[in-house]
């Protein structure tokens, strides 16, 4: 299970003095389990969820010591390379562990640099732990992380300062694929951009994804790599290497632009600034190529000073002698919901399939208004059962399914998602950001 983040932001601290009265009597362990665990994780990480079977992990009180002391980690990656999910063996095990790596957000770039195939930082769709949560749990694990005693000094969780960006660079090309550059472009204030553009780059016939990175300068809103339907009509490809804007000046649908979208093939996409993804194992995505593909990247600027956007595209590919399995396109959405001023709306959507399906991604896509974003399993024994969930619009959990979520015949998905029409005038389906959207992403392969 896993998922994918220069600035920072700071709660309101408590005092020292209330910190100090609060932990007094408790020890490290303890505040750790009540403080951090209990707050932050046990909502994913408790009996019965699919979540605690994806990870293997059961972090609720009853459990949660024996579950990280001296445990392999459910990941492969982290087997290879030798990491328990805690040690006790003091400073030595902080670099072996497991349960450290996945939370310590301050040192994310080595995270995906050096570890692509750990899964996510953790908490999923929450915020990271803060600086002082951090500096607690590197003291116990440091101290050996014994369940009982005084070993952190329980003053440093005033430090509420959470990691929150990195800094934009190129990407380095891929060794097999190619690489896309979306060359920087100015974003006025108190505007968007979102636009297409059509490649065809250095490749010709049919390619196999089993891999894609993406870059993206700060204030990124997404970018979406689509491919063309075979069917495209000549007369409504777009040339290559133009930008297409969405809207005109006057913030008016251009006919021609929206008529080329009625041809895509959703192919690859994120609203992570940073995102190194791979498909399992002997699993591919297929791509004609006939007609190249569309690049689709967004930005907003609420800001009085212009911005710059740009964006880096690496999508590796294999021989198909290497592909086992085509992966597909999970895509479920409302565009006809409607979200009255002033007003909570909770909008539920559901789609059935008639074949198994393993599914080995999910992730949400919605616009500011959306408060919560969740997915259940619909129809069978399993009816009602949550699968993923989302807080936050801007960062989206992007969950890896290892082993993948199988969906029977006759089951699928239902699709709760809540927002709060805070703005003085009623809102519904668009693109733009002052729009809203509902859609669930996903991959999946069949027999």
């Amino acid at each position: 299970m896993g998922v994918f983040f220069t600035g920072c932001e700071k709660d309101s601290p408590a005092s020292i003095e209330e910190v100090t009265q609060d932990f007094t009597g408790r020890n490290t362990w303890k505040i750790i389990q009540q403080d951090i665990l209990d707050q932050s994780c046990t909502d994913c990480h408790t009996v019965g969820t699919s979540f605690a079977e994806q990870s293997d992990l059961i972090l609720t009180a009853d459990v949660a010591y024996s579950q990280l002391i001296d445990r392999v980690p459910h990941n492969q990656a982290a087997i290879d390379d030798g990491l328990e999910l805690v040690g006790t063996e003091g400073l030595s095990s902080l670099y072996k562990s497991y349960l450290w790596e996945k939370i310590n957000a301050p040192d994310k770039d080595h995270f995906y640099g050096d570890h692509p195939f750990y899964g996510s930082i953790m908490p999923m769709g929450l915020d990271f732990l803060t600086n002082g949560q951090l500096e607690f749990i590197r003291q116990w694990i440091v101290a050996g992380a014994p369940n009982s005693g005084v070993v952190a000094d329980s003053t440093i969780l005033q430090d509420t300062v959470r990691f929150e960006d990195f800094l934009f660079e190129p990407l380095a090309l891929p060794e097999s694929g190619i690489q896309y550059h979306i060359e920087p472009f100015e974003v006025q204030p108190n505007s968007e951009v979102e636009f297409f553009m059509r490649t065809t780059g250095d490749t010709s016939g049919p390619v196999y994804i089993s891999r894609y990175e993406l870059m993206m300068r700060p204030n990124s809103h997404h970018y979406i790599l689509y491919g063309f339907s075979n069917s495209t009509p000549a007369a409504l490809l777009p040339p290559e290497g133009v930008v297409r804007p969405i809207r005109d000046e006057n913030g008016d649908y251009i006919l021609s632009t929206f008529l080329s979208m009625q041809y895509h093939v959703f192919g690859l996409g994120t609203q992570w600034r940073r995102l190194d993804y791979s498909l399992p194992p002997g699993v591919a995505l297929y791509n004609s190529n006939v007609h190249g593909f569309d690049h689709n990247p967004h930005y907003f600027n609420y800001s009085d000073t212009t911005i710059i956007g740009e964006v880096y595209v690496n999508v590796h590919m294999v021989d198909p002698s290497e592909v086992e399995r085509i992966a597909h396109i999970l895509q479920i959405g409302d565009n006809s919901f409607y979200l009255p001023k002033g007003q909570v709306t909770t909008v539920v959507e559901e789609e059935y399939f008639d074949q198994t399906l393993y599914v080995f991604e999910l992730f949400s896509h919605a616009h500011e208004l959306n408060t919560e974003f969740a997915i259940e399993i619909a129809g069978g024994e399993r009816d009602g059962e949550l699968v993923y969930i989302s807080y936050d619009y801007e960062h989206p959990p992007v969950l890896e399914l290892d082993p993948p979520l199988v969906i029977n015949p006759g089951e699928g998905f239902r699709l709760i998602a809540t927002y709060d029409n805070w703005r003085d005038y009623d809102v519904s389906f668009g693109f733009l950001s002052t729009d809203e959207m509902m859609i669930l992403f996903g991959k999946y392969y069949t027999d």
